[in-house]
Formats: structure tokens, sequence, C-alpha cells
């Protein structure tokens, strides 16, 4: 049976949102912050995202950069679980490389089996990181692995537990999983920046999300390719598409600029080799950028949205429908936390999502 968009979808409070909008949290950690506020953070910014109606948070994977904590993707979300009742939570992704894909169906089962029908499984191809510490991941290969597309067959079979006769994972099982009974299954979407895992996506009849926020010269391109790729399946009838955006909204537009700089600086930084917590607004504004690092900065600026709640609505509404996105997932780099919860309070807003006030209140 092939299930309809309507029901992959389930449903949400849009207000005036032309499609559903969702989080991607990279737990980040400013200067003068710790690893722990950032993780109280995602769990005040994942109950707000569940008070006004937003449809999903997930939560991406990345490797030995101390301006992120988000290394560990089911833990975290484990504990957002348990901090919401409604919200779909997922990976942003787990970089499937890293990973053996029996562990990744048991963790994920686990997720699951604690909320289940709100979890989703988002699997990425590169490593999250540097070679030198995706080797110390264990990780075989190159910088993405030629492996990806059997990577997720058989990520597949173990969640579904149907390895054929004769195979020789065919008497093992992940558990939490279908062979203990009545247990659902995590909904498996793909990853991407470029054409490989959209044309994957696509003749596996699952959903795409884009990676537009790092990779915007690809989104249109990765996109067509993507939906003439497309087999329907029992997941979807029809593509769908997410799209992953940088926004960031202020109470004015010189504070949304001034926030959105932290997060490019921090960007320029990892990008030269040189890791490390977001800046300050303070330190970002006094940096001197040499002509190689204002390319990046101003790629990077161009690519996000930030001003006013409007101007990053205008930007989302156009930039929707100029790719036909079904879904806009916000992502936030921010030094302070503060902002980040400011931000999409003003978003939430400007879209005029309505608001459960029990749940709001327990953001605070």
């Amino acid at each position: 049976m092939t299930a309809s968009n309507s029901e992959f979808i389930r449903g949400t409070a849009r207000g005036t949102a032309p499609v559903p909008l969702s989080v991607l949290d990279l737990a980040a950690v400013g200067e003068g912050t710790t690893a722990r506020e950032a993780l109280q953070t995602s769990a005040r910014l994942a109950r707000l995202a569940e008070a006004r109606g937003l449809l999903r948070y997930w939560v991406a994977e990345h490797h030995s950069m101390p301006g992120i904590s988000s290394s560990s993707p089911a833990v975290i979300l484990a504990h957002l679980a348990a901090q919401t009742r409604t919200l779909r939570l997922g990976s942003g992704g787990v970089m499937l490389p890293n990973h053996a894909p029996l562990v990744v169906a048991e963790q994920f089962g686990t997720l699951e089996a604690l909320a289940p029908g709100r979890i989703d499984l988002g699997l990425g191809r590169a490593p999250g990181t540097d070679g030198a510490t995706a080797a110390a991941l264990r990780r075989a290969g190159g910088a993405e692995s030629d492996d990806f597309p059997a990577e997720v067959a058989e990520l597949i079979r173990f969640l579904r537990d149907d390895f054929p006769d004769g195979h020789p994972y065919r008497r093992i099982h992940a558990v939490p999983g279908p062979v203990q009974g009545e247990v659902g299954q995590p909904q498996v979407w793909l990853l991407g920046s470029s054409g490989f895992s959209a044309q994957l996506a696509g003749r596996l009849g699952l959903p795409f999300a884009f990676a537009h926020h790092f990779s915007a010269r690809n989104t249109l391109p990765a996109l067509e390719l993507y939906r003439s790729s497309f087999r329907p399946s029992a997941t979807l009838a029809e593509p769908y598409v997410v799209l992953g955006v940088f926004a960031f909204a202020g109470d004015d537009a010189e504070e949304a600029r001034r926030q959105a700089l932290t997060g490019a600086l921090a960007t320029v930084r990892l990008r030269s080799g040189r890791p490390g917590l977001v800046p300050t607004p303070e330190e970002a504004e006094r940096h001197v950028f040499t002509e190689q690092e204002r390319a990046v900065l101003g790629t990077w600026l161009d690519n996000a949205l930030y001003g006013t709640a409007d101007e990053v609505r205008a930007g989302l509404d156009e930039l929707q429908k100029r790719t036909d996105a079904d879904e806009l997932m916000l992502a936030m780099n921010s030094h302070g936390p503060d902002f980040r919860v400011r931000s999409y309070e003003l978003i939430a807003d400007a879209y005029g999502l309505p608001a459960d006030a029990a749940a709001e209140a327990a953001t605070d």
C-alpha cells in the first residue's frame, strides 16, 4: 500500500504558514556558555516548538567541534522525548558511515518504543567531521562512503526485520523491533547537499531533506533530480522535500544580523581548520576578515535569512515558492541561547502559529 502524503505529514497547526515549519538543532555552544546550557536550551526549544505547533525537531550529528554539542543525536532525542508529547523528533542526521546499521536500528528502535509514532531517522552520507576524526570513529573508507546505498538497505531491513531466508543476518533481530510484536518503526529519511542522496531517496521512495543552508547553489538541481527519480513506495505516494535554512529573527534587524554574524564567523573558522566555540557578537563585530574569509562570509550571509520577523517570513515564503518545498526546517547556530528562543517565538508569531499556553509556560 502506498501512503498518501497527507497521512505522512500527519497534520500540524500551520497558522498562515504555506507549509509546515520545523527545527534543526545544532546545540550550539557559545563563548562563555557550557554544553550543559546548550542542551538545556535544546530542551527548552523543543518544548517551545511543540507549544507553537511546529511539526518536527531534528538534531544534527557532528564530531570534534567545540561549538556544537550534538555528537550523540540518539541520546539527546531520548531526553527530548521525555520533555514533549506530540512533537516529531529525529536525526538531521545520523551519519550512517560512522555507525554499524544494526546499532542505529537498535538505538532508533528504542526511541520509537519510548515515543511511538514520533521518531524520524534521517540518514547522511558524509562523516560530519574531518578525516582524522572519522578514522577515530572507526569509520572505513574515504570522506564519503561508496557503500552508503548498501548500508541504507541493510539498516532498513534491520528496522523491518525482513532479511530473506538464507541471508547471514536472517536470525539477527534489532530490538526493540518488530520481532517483539506490535512495535512501530521510525520514519527513514535521506539527507543530502548534492545529487547523490537526492537520486537515491527518489529511487527508494523516501522523503528527502536538503541542506540549503550550506549548499544553496545545489538546491534546485538536487530537488529536480529527486523529483524526477522518485518512485512511489509504501512510505510516500509523491516526493516530499524538507529544506534546511538558516533563519535569524530579531526584535530589530541589527540584532538579528549581529547574531547571524556569530554563526558566520564560527563557520569561517571551521572551514579554515580552526573550529571553536561560537564567538560573541562583540567578537564577531571586531574580527578583521581576510580576503579569503570574506568570500566564505559573503556566501554564508547570502544563504542565510536574518532581520525582523516579517523580513525573515518574507524570505522563507520566497524560498518555499521558488523551490516548492513541502516543509521548511529552520536552523540557527548563533551565540546566544536566549536569542535562539526569542527568534523562534518571533517567527511563530509572524506566521500566526497558535500557542499552547500550558506547554509554552513550561519553556521558561
